[in-house]
């Protein structure tokens, strides 16, 4: 149970920022000598619904625009597609493999960084979600696709994604809180659909810690995001990622 309140600490803190909740959830787990066994993958990926329940709870307005919400599912539906087709493949060969995780957070880092001293926000930005185009919602989805790499981060690839295809900082960030509803619904749904009957009385106990603890983390999260990007760029992040994924290298790999 321990281990369940540490996941859920960890998995609310990162799942919003910039550093993939994912891939420090498989590092922590490392750490902690915790064996990826098949519920363990699928705990990874259904704790984050307690994460995305506090969006639901913070944002519950916007998901009542129903303009907001097409271009919510329309940025959905790559993700959602190309996650479907490789569940097993990611799950299988990804998901708990700690080299993939680590390498994905180095160059993550080093790309967060590299494109931050590079990008320019330009004055017609879009400010504020009801002036996102679908055609720009859906170059965010399929930039988020990337991140079914764990590590790479669900957060930082839709981020860049808004910021390329010119949303300001604050608008990508609260679209790319939206847009984690649906895609942690459905990565959920799918893996409990697949192995509710294979968990027991106690791992749906677990599950449930999890999920409140996340939950409770993530609202602290998202409000230091909302507030950390008026100020400051994602440079820190990266820097973060890198020192992050070089000090778990050699830790996990001594």
């Amino acid at each position: 149970m321990a281990h369940s309140i540490i996941l859920g600490i960890v998995e609310g803190i990162t799942e919003f920022l910039p550093i993939s909740s994912t891939g420090h959830l498989v590092l922590v787990s490392g750490l902690l000598r915790i064996s990826q066994s098949n519920f363990t993958k699928s705990f990874e990926i259904i704790i984050q619904l307690g994460a995305i329940s506090s969006v639901v709870v913070l944002y519950w307005k916007s998901f009542l625009n129903s303009e907001n919400l097409k271009k919510i599912l329309f940025a959905f539906l790559p993700t959602g597609i190309i996650g479907f087709g490789l569940y097993k493949v990611v799950k299988t060969y990804f998901l708990g493999n700690q080299t993939v995780v680590l390498w994905a957070l180095l160059l993550g880092g080093a790309a967060l960084i590299l494109f931050e001293f590079w990008h320019r926000e330009s004055e017609d930005a879009a400010d504020g979600i009801g002036q996102i185009s679908y055609k720009q919602s859906f170059w965010v989805g399929l930039c988020q696709s990337v991140a079914i790499i764990p590590g790479v981060s669900r957060s930082a690839a839709t981020i860049i994604g808004g910021l390329l295809v010119g949303l300001k900082r604050a608008t990508i960030v609260e679209f790319s809180f939206l847009l984690a509803v649906p895609t942690m619904l459905a990565a959920s749904g799918l893996d409990l659909i697949k192995n509710y009957d294979s968990f027991s009385v106690d791992q749906f106990g677990i599950l449930a810690v999890g999920f409140v603890v996340s939950f409770v983390t993530a609202i602290v999260s998202i409000k230091f995001l909302l507030n950390f990007v008026k100020k400051h760029n994602f440079v820190p992040f990266g820097v973060y990622r890198i020192f992050a994924a070089i000090i778990f290298w050699l830790v996990v790999f001594k």
